[in-house]
């Protein structure tokens, strides 16, 4: 039978992209929805992932698993502490949104733009650049972004400024960069970085799609 695939969100445009990746790149695989959309507000009130965010992350993967789930794939970026914690807690494989990406942009090599809409991933991803880095050892030129308004855009249902806007600091940070697009939701707009760029993009959930399917399939 094919993998089930537990999809836990924390924001409802994270939604669409995935599936899309998972149309393109493991469509045989059967898709189940958590979506919890208090957690970005949480974690912004909280300061920060904290002890009852990380029980709430291992409650969700829990449930996932009970639910039965092959694999969980969280998919907002901004809450790396919390799914560690929630992969610890489980026996199957569990991926952060960003993890494949983060080491498919430093392996490749040279700097690195990374853009978000929502502030707190650039926080947390930082570190995971970093300590990429140390693993792969390699070089790390990472420059980093929020771009301001392009969520409030999308979450307004004008799509078109949340592109546009994604596209414009592509342009303004990228600088013959590498642009890695942060969160699920900036996929969207990843042709329209590649046209106004002429670089190479990468994306989240393409990404995670194709190594997290590596993992099962290999097991």
């Amino acid at each position: 039978m094919p993998a089930r695939i537990a999809l836990v969100h924390a924001m409802r445009a994270s939604m669409a992209p995935i599936e899309t990746a998972f149309a393109r790149a493991w469509p045989e695989a059967r898709l189940a929805h958590l979506l919890d959309d208090a957690l970005p507000a949480d974690l912004e009130r909280a300061g920060g992932v904290d002890a009852a965010m990380e029980r709430r992350f291992v409650a969700l993967t829990r449930y996932a698993v009970d639910a039965g789930a092959d694999g969980v794939l969280f998919t907002c970026s901004a809450f790396g502490r919390a799914i560690e914690a929630a992969r610890d807690a489980v026996p199957l494989p569990v991926m952060k949104p960003n993890e494949a990406m983060v080491a498919a942009a430093v392996a490749r090599g040279g700097p690195i733009a990374l853009l978000a809409t929502f502030a707190p991933t650039l926080d947390s991803m930082r570190p995971e650049f970093e300590a990429e880095a140390a693993r792969q050892g390699r070089p790390l030129d990472l420059r980093t972004a929020h771009v301001a308004g392009a969520l409030a855009a999308l979450q307004a249902g004008d799509a078109e400024r949340h592109d546009a806007l994604i596209a414009e600091a592509a342009v303004r940070h990228g600088g013959g960069a590498l642009v890695a697009l942060a969160q699920f939701s900036l996929a969207r707009a990843a042709e329209r970085v590649r046209a106004a760029t002429g670089g190479t993009v990468l994306t989240t959930p393409d990404t995670a799609v194709l190594e997290l399917r590596r993992r099962l399939l290999a097991g």
